[in-house]
């Protein structure tokens, strides 16, 4: 089962859409111009039916296939929104948007989504319906959360439910993907600090957020070194740290804030508990108060074994068994998608995306050669899941 012609050809077509896409990023819900071109190719390719507006922005087709034949129903999900990077690739088509970036591929995934989509309503050649999700909001608006919350799987009945993004450094035409836990759940820190502001000649007259924050992170370190099992997998990262408005001014009140991410609910739970006792214990010692707001946030992404067998299959009868990694190892970023799989069994995928910068960097690009492959998979996902 090698790439389909048809889609080998409609690769510079599929291509075009993509960079147009990049070149108007737009970010977590308000992903309307896309959203809305999104909307008027489905309506043009011929779907059966195109509905706006679910989780706020997000867009579905349905794409019925030989008519009387088969009831079963699956969804195939891409994401649409950027990231508020500003880009530096020098590309032709680079973002017209400033400070806004597909920096991450979701214009490569919505595109290639929109070309399986095409290709499915010329063809028909399956037997049930097939599902194209369109969703915004995937970079830390939880898109994925809203779209189920809106009844979109009841709605179109839909009873599996697949994903797939790119992986830069995994080569053109090969994919990966693994059972269980694929990725990491997501919460968010927000550290207050409060002290004692004063001037920096006397020190010993105030209380310093500046050396508190610190010590606090430093000490969060510890968390994953002496109380996460080794065996087991967690990150913590302090991002930001806010303090102070002159050279000469211990600042008064002190903010960081990061995230917290795990592989599961064990560990996420001691993750919260050691870091608030960490916060409040290291300010008191000196002097100080903290405050730790942990939000909850992606949970882990879980592929279901069976489904995830079956994307393993079709995945290699689509670039050959040499060239699907069926046990990766589990990453430690994080996906809302993780919500369509809890309201429904399915599996995440990656799809190379060759020697390219990386995910979140100002020089990434998706690659345009991985389109064929990634539209293939669509297809053949759906054609095999709904044989007639």
């Amino acid at each position: 089962m090698p790439i389909i012609n048809r889609l080998g050809d409609m690769q510079p077509e599929i291509a075009a859409w993509r960079q147009d896409i990049h070149a108007h990023p737009e970010l977590q819900f308000d992903v309307h111009r896309t959203a809305g071109v999104v909307a008027d190719k489905l309506r043009a390719f011929g779907c059966d039916e195109v509905a706006t507006g679910i989780g706020r922005t997000g867009v579905v087709g349905v794409i019925r296939g030989k008519a009387g034949q088969g009831n079963r129903t699956i969804g195939l999900r891409a994401d649409m929104d950027a990231l508020p990077i500003t880009e530096a690739t020098g590309l032709p088509y680079a973002s017209t948007n400033s400070g806004k970036m597909h920096a991450c591929g979701h214009d490569g995934h919505t595109a290639m989504l929109l070309g399986a989509a095409k290709y499915l309503a010329e063809t028909r050649n399956f037997a049930g319906t097939a599902v194209v999700i369109f969703q915004p909001a995937e970079e830390g608006g939880g898109g994925g959360r809203e779209m189920v919350k809106d009844g979109m799987m009841d709605r179109f009945g839909i009873e599996e439910v697949y994903g797939m993004h790119n992986y830069p450094g995994l080569p053109v035409g090969s994919f990966a993907l693994r059972p269980g836990p694929l990725m990491a759940s997501a919460d968010r820190l927000y550290i207050d600090i409060e002290g004692l502001g004063g001037h920096a000649a006397r020190p010993h007259v105030s209380i310093d957020t500046v050396l508190v924050g610190a010590q606090l992170i430093n000490q969060i370190q510890s968390v994953v070194s002496r109380n996460v099992d080794p065996l087991e997998s967690a990150v913590v990262s302090i991002c930001q740290f806010h303090a102070g408005t002159a050279d000469n001014i211990i600042p008064q009140t002190a903010k960081l804030s990061g995230t917290a991410r795990s592989l599961s609910p064990k560990v996420r739970d001691l993750l919260e508990k050691r870091l608030h006792e960490i916060v409040e214990g290291t300010a008191k010692l000196y002097g100080a108060k903290a405050k730790l707001t942990y939000k909850r946030d992606y949970p882990v992404t879980v592929n279901h074994e069976r489904q995830t067998a079956f994307a393993a299959e079709v995945a290699k009868e689509v670039v050959g068994k040499d060239r699907v990694d069926i046990n990766m190892a589990p990453v430690m970023g994080a996906e809302d998608f993780s919500f369509m799989l809890e309201a429904r069994p399915g599996a995440f995928i990656f799809v190379g995306n060759g020697d390219s910068a990386g995910l979140h960097h100002p020089a990434y690009n998706f690659n345009d050669e991985a389109i064929p492959v990634g539209s293939t998979y669509w297809v053949k996902l759906v054609e095999t899941a709904l044989r007639g």
